[in-house]
C-alpha cells in the first residue's frame, strides 16, 4: 500500500501482548523448521542465519519505532477488511512456500548435503538477504499504511505518495521481498531451497499485479501516480 509520510501521532495503541508473542514464537518456529529437518543442533549455518535474522529484526523494529511507529503498531494488531483473494493467496500459497525455504535448506545443507556450496556463496546470500530487508524497511519507514494484507484503509484516510522508494517503483516492499527470499535460501548454503523461494517469488509477482489493479480501481490518485512511476516491481523492467 502507498501513503503519505507519517507526521501525526499514532491513532492506535501498541498491542504489547501480541508483539511479545511474535518475538517469542518466531525464534522457536525458526529453530524447529531449521534444526529438526537438519537432524542436528550443531548445524553452524543454521545458527548463523538465526543470529543474523534476529539482530536484523531487532534493528529494524528499533528503527521503525523511531521513524514510523504507526507501521509497528499496525503490525501488532490483527488486520481486518483484507481482500478475500489476498487472504487466500498469502495464507495458502505465499507463506507456506516462503517458510518451506528453511526445512528444504536444512535437509540439503544440514543433513543430506545434496549440493554443497562454499561459504563465499553464503556471503552472496547474506548480501541479498540484508539488501532485501533494507529495501522493505525503507518502504515501511515512509509508509504508515504498509500492512501484510491488501485493503484500502479508508478509516485512516489512505492516500498516495511518491517519495522514498515509491518514486522508483510502485511496490518496493515486494521487490525487497524477492531479494529476501533468494537470500534466505543462499545464505543457508542451499541451492535446492531456491525452488520454494522461486515459487514464493512468483506468488509475490501475481500479488503485485492484483494489488496494483485494486489500487488503481479503488484508491484516489493512484492511476495518476502509476502514470508517473511506470515500474510496478523491478525498475525499468516491469
Amino acid at each position: 500500500m502507498k501513503s503519505s509520510t507519517n507526521t501525526e501521532q499514532p491513532t492506535q495503541r501498541l498491542n504489547r501482548r501480541r508483539l511479545a508473542l511474535i518475538f517469542v514464537s518466531w525464534p522457536i518456529l525458526f529453530a524447529l523448521l531449521l534444526f529438526v529437518p537438519a537432524g542436528t543442533w550443531t548445524w553452524g549455518r543454521g545458527w548463523l542465519f538465526m543470529l543474523v535474522f534476529a539482530l536484523s529484526a531487532i534493528a529494524i523494529f528499533s528503527y521503525l519505532w523511531r521513524v514510523n511507529p504507526e507501521v509497528v503498531i499496525a503490525r501488532s494488531h490483527l488486520p481486518a477488511g483484507a481482500k478475500r483473494w489476498d487472504r487466500i493467496l498469502v495464507s495458502y500459497f505465499f507463506f507456506p512456500t516462503v517458510w518451506s525455504i528453511l526445512p528444504v535448506a536444512a535437509l540439503d545443507d544440514g543433513r543430506f548435503h545434496w549440493f554443497p556450496v562454499p561459504w563465499w556463496v553464503c556471503g552472496i546470500g547474506y548480501a541479498l538477504l540484508l539488501t532485501g530487508m533494507g529495501i522493505t524497511t525503507w518502504a515501511e519507514s515512509v509508509n504508515k499504511f504498509f500492512e501484510l494484507n491488501v485493503r484500502i484503509q479508508t478509516e485512516r484516510q489512505h492516500i498516495v505518495i511518491d517519495t522514498g522508494p515509491y518514486a522508483i517503483v510502485r511496490h518496493p516492499g515486494y521487490f525487497g521481498g524477492l531479494l529476501t527470499a533468494a537470500g534466505m535460501a543462499v545464505s543457508l548454503g542451499s541451492l535446492w531451497a531456491l525452488i520454494p523461494a522461486g515459487i514464493g517469488s512468483l506468488v509475490l509477482v501475481i500479488r503485485t499485479h492484483w494489488e496494483d489493479q485494486t489500487l488503481q480501481e479503488e484508491l484516489n490518485g493512484y492511476r495518476e501516480y502509476a502514470q508517473r512511476v511506470r515500474s510496478r516491481l523491478i525498475p525499468g523492467i516491469w
